[in-house]
């Protein structure tokens, strides 16, 4: 017999209506739930938790009327989709009882100097950045390679990774605030002479656990690969080199120049690039296929084409990136920082799983117009722990806002994720936010004033005139001083496309200024999407799968802990339509909809598709991984990344199940029930169990695969 749910006869049932799964209400308990000392909770609800983060956003308005005007319209945004990040919800309002926390998800550090001062300076930086919550992302290329001699030492340096080493300890101990363990990103350019190192680097069980670490991937490689050429493994050469040791520059054997984050004390040449010394070359094929077989054994490196990072960054004429967030979905400048928000789109679906399934678009644009003010509001609050981030965020009040759910509101809506159809959803999703929130930052600009530094005047240089041949056409020359506004809005290459929809807007703009520099980024969602989200799809990724284990963190236990959760799509199938359907079911009764796929349904095409769809409207960037199935063929996989290139985008990653190397957040049962872990007993015996065996060791209970993982790579017992 089915159950028949009943609504009033003028309310069209949402996916709102889905009641929260019990780990849903867990991770909310855990990670964002304001408690006191004691434990006592204070957010007695979730709808508290909103209540407190909507007061803490209003009060930085003005006047008592617009602090209570606006807490409502917050309060109703909350209520309607809208999610603050992590920090937001954890932090924003609870200064009483954790008053050293920011609510900003992600810094940058200052470029790291070549010099011990330096290096051991941002580490203590970086400390007090984790400890206040934030992640943080680094250059490490800017330090000289293994073997290069230190004449202040009189020694030879270890290199970059053994400093790496470093900051990985220091964040493994700081631990985060609100219970979350540091975060943090290396980048590392593609021609450093020690590129091959960072590439193999976590092929060494338990180092750099706590890095994400990608690749700076520029143009250049990438041709050398298509075509099959040499690739140079260079770095700068001190100017007091060159003069004691009598170096011919123009010698093309020994020397390359190059684009190089930090000048100081090296040798330049008339278009500003730097004197590098030639410590190898290799083939770029060769090394393009190392970066490939790491990638595929072991997820990283991550891929990051920082050209076009730097091309389409909307404060080109200010700005020159090297780092990103954690997560890649932040590319920040030195001591750069970012808060984020994402809108989660099924409660805006209407009549689910019917053929008059639709979306709320009018609702939406509202959600996303309070949400602006909101996020802008939270600069005021940033909590942030240096004094050289504050200004940063002060200057330009970036923020990044992006969705949440799109996997799970393309089913609802009944389309498959990577579908023709499902592309121009994205893109219209996309536009949609871009557009209202440029609109709402002009509209804040009038009220409140624009970004600082977009009222700054800048100093036209022969390096802007070859990046934007636009300027010297409308009769701007080397030395003209313009403003920070009209370079931003006129010129900067994203902001050129808003004005092909909108021209009187984006002129606006170029006239008054933008409240923020920049509106968009797309974040991977994990714990809000699980928890207030109810495990609607992470960002703008498929389901994972629809019935499927997290491994999380739990304060005391000494391996990660296992637990069964729900798609969001899935509890709104049974809660709507057919409480009997179960994924994989064999009859008609109990069977899901064809648009039910999951991640690995998805080709790695089709994922490339749907960023590169969404790309064109964010400004920022998108954390997004192509998952592909455990058997995925090799040869197959080295060409997402080309297509991801050709496509356009900024960054590209992926993930493949290979427990040999390492043991996801996300599992499938069937994985863990295929894998065989042994292990070595006191007298020497072995066992071997598979990996969703339970296994009872030092008094508490362990899957294998958590126990086996956490011993490997050396975190068992130390949360």
């Amino acid at each position: 017999m089915k159950t028949a749910h009943l609504q009033p006869a003028d309310r069209p049932i949402t996916a709102a209506d889905v009641p929260m799964q019990p780990a849903s209400w867990d991770i909310w308990d855990q990670k964002y739930r304001l408690k006191a000392k004691d434990g006592r909770p204070i957010d007695e609800t979730i709808d508290g938790t909103c209540q407190r983060v909507a007061r803490a956003v209003a009060e930085v308005e003005a006047t008592p009327e617009l602090r209570e005007c606006w807490y409502e319209k917050f309060l109703w945004a909350l209520r309607h989709g809208a999610i603050p990040a992590g920090r937001i919800v954890s932090n924003a309002g609870a200064w009483d009882h954790k008053p050293a926390t920011s609510t900003i998800n992600c810094t940058v550090s200052g470029a790291i100097q070549d010099s011990m001062d330096a290096i051991l300076g941002k580490v203590h930086e970086a400390g007090l950045t984790l400890k206040a919550g934030c992640g943080i992302g680094y250059e490490f290329s800017t330090l000289r390679p293994r073997g290069a001699y230190v004449s202040g030492a009189g020694a030879y340096t270890s290199g970059p990774l053994s400093f790496m080493d470093i900051y990985d300890k220091m964040c493994f101990t700081v631990s985060s605030a609100g219970g979350r363990r540091g975060a943090q990103m290396g980048t590392f350019d593609i021609g450093h002479p020690d590129v091959m190192e960072f590439i193999r680097a976590k092929r060494e069980a338990g180092r750099l656990r706590q890095f994400n670490l990608s690749l700076l991937i520029t143009r250049e490689f990438m041709e050398a690969v298509r075509q099959d050429t040499d690739w140079l493994l260079a770095f700068p050469l001190l100017a007091k080199e060159v003069e004691q040791d009598q170096i011919d520059l123009s010698d093309p054997e020994r020397i390359v120049w190059r684009e190089w984050p930090i000048t100081t004390g090296l040798t330049l040449n008339g278009i500003g690039q730097v004197a590098c010394k030639i410590y190898r070359k290799i083939r770029a094929r060769r090394l393009w296929d190392a970066i490939m077989t790491s990638t595929y054994d072991y997820a990283e490196p991550g891929f990051i084409l920082i050209d076009e990072v730097n091309a389409m960054n909307n404060n080109w004429f200010c700005e020159t990136i090297r780092a990103s967030n954690p997560c890649g979905e932040q590319m920040l400048p030195p001591y750069g920082s970012c808060l984020l928000g994402s809108i989660n789109l099924t409660p805006f679906v209407q009549n689910p799983f019917t053929a008059q399934a639709s979306f709320d678009w009018e609702t939406y644009r509202k959600v996303v117009a309070i949400f602006t003010r909101m996020l802008d509001n939270v600069v005021e609050i940033n909590g942030l722990p240096l004094e050289r981030q504050r200004r940063e965020i002060l200057s330009k009040r970036r923020h990044g806002m992006g969705y949440l759910g799109l996997g799970s509101t393309l089913a609802l809506l009944g389309m498959k994720y990577g579908s023709p159809e499902s592309l121009g959803f994205t893109e219209k999703i996309t536009r949609e936010m871009a557009l209202t929130g440029w609109r709402t930052a002009l509209e804040l600009a009038q009220e409140k004033g624009p970004a600082p530094v977009l009222e700054q005047d800048f100093t036209i240089t022969a390096a802007m005139l070859r990046q934007r041949p636009e300027l010297a056409r409308d009769g701007i020359q080397e030395g003209d001083r313009v403003k920070g506004k009209v370079l931003h809005a006129r010129y900067s290459r994203y902001m050129q496309r808003i004005a092909e929809l909108d021209a009187d807007l984006v002129a606006k703009l170029a006239e008054v200024g933008a409240r923020f520099t920049h509106h968009t980024s797309i974040a991977p969602t994990g714990t809000i999407a699980l928890s207030i989200a109810n495990n609607a799809s992470n960002g703008i990724e498929p389901s994972f799968a629809h019935h499927y284990c997290r491994n999380i963190i739990r304060p005391g236990k000494k391996s990660k802990e296992k637990v069964d959760v729900f798609s969001f799509e899935l509890l709104a199938y049974r809660h709507l339509i057919n409480p009997q359907a179960i994924p994989n079911a064999e009859s008609a009764e109990e069977r899901l909809p064809e648009v039910f796929i999951t991640a690995d349904d998805v080709t790695p095409c089709q994922h490339v598709d749907i960023q590169a769809a969404a790309q064109k409207w964010i400004d920022s960037s998108i954390s997004k991984t192509a998952n592909v199935p455990p058997d995925f063929p090799y040869e197959d996989f080295k060409n997402i990344y080309f297509y991801a290139y050709e496509q356009g985008l900024k960054g590209c990653t992926t993930f493949r199940f290979n427990p040999a190397a390492f043991q996801g957040v996300l599992v499938k049962e069937q994985d863990l029930a295929n894998t065989g872990y042994r292990f070595v007993l006191e007298d020497g015996s072995e066992i071997e169990v598979k990996g969703n065996e339970e296994i009872e060791y030092d008094g508490e209970v362990h899957t294998a695969a958590n126990l086996f993982d956490a011993i490997k790579e050396g975190y068992y017992g130390k949360f």
